[in-house]
């Protein structure tokens, strides 16, 4: 296990359940939750091989050129530092998952994938139910929203894991404007799973993906990712569901070329976070606010804490209010 980066620690392992009442008793959807993009992407296996999400040409330069490209793929794919448990004791609470089967090989196993095949998935939800049982008062959300190389058989095994490893903490899906962490402590939910394909329908605790839209702005320029979070946040549904606004720069073709032995944390992401987290920090939670906030690189800045602190403008927006 690699070492914790300086300056994150456990200061927000339980802050959901030390939120006051008021905040406990309002609906999660408009409550601020810090969020990681590609959660799981923390390692990655260079000798295992690319995955089935890369584009034909990706496939073609790692087949030539092996480990080498591989290792420039790294830099390219690895969105996080932290492992699941430093994510969740930064205060880290939604968890944007791409899974996939291995191409080839017997049985049904499922990998985190992002580029490059990561670890297996039930050691990360292990992980993630280890936290749980020791913070009662915790609440993720896991939105499995990309599947590749996955047969039926795939997903009845991912789906049967998700119920094993969690077990009575599954949230049933439900109207969303009543889930507050009141109802779930009440009723011993810690987890709701967000499962984007059809092999979910009419298990009771898999949420369908059209309940946790996250609009993906899909550029490089800071100020056009603004413009376009500050437009979906305006369009966000009133009803029916939560919201992520996914606070991340993707790169092109074009910036793989010229910044290809940098890779994405030192070429795009570093320079541009104080103008991302500028926009974070002006948010509001609420009724016409952010919901969930996702972030790259969760510990290069003190991002889950921004995230979380924008809820006390929700106790300061009840004490104004006439009694």
């Amino acid at each position: 296990m690699k070492t914790r980066p300086a300056g994150i620690g456990n200061v927000h392992a339980d802050w959901m359940g030390s939120l006051p009442s008021k905040l406990s008793a309002m609906p999660l959807k408009h409550l601020a939750v810090p969020g990681s993009h590609d959660s799981f992407t923390f390692w990655v296996d260079v000798h295992a091989p690319v995955g089935p999400d890369q584009k034909v040409y990706v496939k073609y330069l790692a087949t030539m050129f092996s480990v080498l490209a591989k290792k420039v793929m790294v830099r390219w794919s690895m969105t996080q530092n932290l492992t699941f448990k430093e994510q969740l004791d930064a205060g880290i609470r939604y968890f944007d998952l791409r899974v996939s089967a291995k191409p080839g090989e017997p049985g049904n196993e499922i990998y985190f994938i992002h580029g490059l095949f990561g670890h297996k998935v039930r050691d990360g939800l292990l992980e993630i139910s280890s936290f749980l049982g020791r913070h009662r008062k915790e609440v993720v959300f896991l939105d499995f929203n990309h599947y590749y190389a996955m047969e039926a058989e795939h997903h009845v095994y991912l789906i049967s894991m998700l119920q094993e490893v969690f077990g009575s903490k599954l949230c049933n899906n439900c109207t969303v404007e009543n889930v507050t962490l009141d109802y779930l402590w009440e009723k011993k939910y810690q987890v709701i799973v967000f499962y984007h394909h059809p092999s979910a329908q009419g298990v009771p605790v898999m949420w369908p993906g059209n309940k946790i839209p996250a609009p993906w702005a899909n550029t490089t320029e800071p100020i056009k990712l603004i413009e376009f979070l500050e437009t979906t946040l305006k369009e966000r549904d009133k009803q029916g569901s939560f919201h992520v606004s996914q606070a991340i720069l993707t790169p092109t073709v074009n910036t793989v070329a010229k910044g290809l032995l940098w890779g994405l944390r030192s070429y795009l992401v570093e320079r541009n976070l104080p103008t991302i987290m500028s926009w974070v920090e002006a948010q509001r939670p609420g009724v016409d606010g952010v919901n969930i906030i996702t972030s790259d690189f969760v510990d290069l800045t003190d991002f889950a804490n921004i995230v979380i602190k924008l809820n006390n403008l929700l106790l300061s927006e009840q004490n104004r209010k006439p009694r």
